[in-house]
């Protein structure tokens, strides 16, 4: 199936159905896993057949933080080389899956906590086409990216992503991307290809995450400013964690949380991702 052909497709079916897709939290670390075959990427293939095939995917990324709160509008969204410093190949790669304008209109039209504005010039950032590029390398699914308004809390952005809640009842995959623990400040580039090496803090902070998260304590989540030491280096910048958020906050009372890619990569990041449904 053609891009053009896959967004007609979606725009003529935006009907409830009976199976609600899950929704995923993925850690995307750096931006050579959009073109290496590694075992992040590995697992972010297989994860797509191991859960219905989305009518869409809105991402969530940590590389469109804005002012106010936005969507991607556009029949077809550039592909955005957001980095700097990496080799020509990974400048190279195109992603021509098609957007999805009726599905921003819809999304624009659940969210009353605030006016969405609909974007025509932004497009997929590395957050969201490293990731899908491997989960759907035919780009034959509509993509759209929905931004996070750095003027907010987290509280904001957790209580905005439950009013995306019934989107999940259309076939619409949500995924945040970002990082639990990313602290570029302090990564140890010499320790890049040592397995799984943390630091300490590190470690502690992203298995009291996975703790909490598995016991759905999301007010400490939330708050996360009031987790200590471990949670300040962790998280010197909100931008890579609050897509969590937004994943815990379309999960409901019902559903359980399972972990993938749970491993820590240069000290400081770590790459831990979560499936809810």
């Amino acid at each position: 199936m053609t891009g053009l052909a896959a967004f007609n497709r979606f725009t003529d079916d935006l009907t409830e159905e009976d199976q609600l897709m899950p929704v995923l939290f993925i850690g995307h670390g750096s931006p050579m896993n959009g073109i290496e075959n590694n075992e992040f990427s590995r697992r972010w293939a297989k994860m797509a057949t191991e859960i219905p095939t989305p009518k869409a995917v809105l991402v969530v990324s940590a590389h469109w933080f804005t002012k106010g709160t936005h969507i991607t509008a556009m029949d077809f969204p550039e592909t955005i080389h957001d980095f700097g410093g990496f080799p020509q190949a990974l400048f190279d790669v195109q992603y021509p899956a098609p957007g999805a304008p009726d599905l921003a209109k819809e999304t624009k039209s659940l969210i009353h906590s605030a006016d969405v504005g609909l974007s025509h010039d932004w497009g997929l950032d590395h957050g969201a086409w490293t990731i899908i590029r491997h989960m759907y390398p035919k780009a034959n699914i509509p993509v759209l990216q929905l931004s996070i308004d750095y003027t907010k809390g987290p509280q904001y952005h957790y209580d905005l992503a439950k009013e995306l809640y019934s989107l999940r009842k259309k076939g619409v995959l949500i995924i945040g991307s970002g990082n639990m623990v990313h602290n570029l400040r302090m990564v140890a580039w010499d320790k890049l290809d040592a397995p799984e090496y943390g630091y300490d803090w590190a470690l502690q902070m992203n298995n009291t995450f996975k703790e909490l998260i598995a016991n759905k304590t999301h007010d400490k989540l939330i708050h996360y400013s009031l987790l200590g030491r471990e949670a300040q280096l962790s998280i010197p910048t909100p931008e890579h964690y609050l897509p969590l958020l937004y994943t815990l906050g379309l999960q409901n009372s019902k559903e359980d949380v399972s972990f993938f890619n749970d491993k820590a990569v240069g000290g400081s990041l770590t790459m831990t991702s979560v499936k809810i449904g």
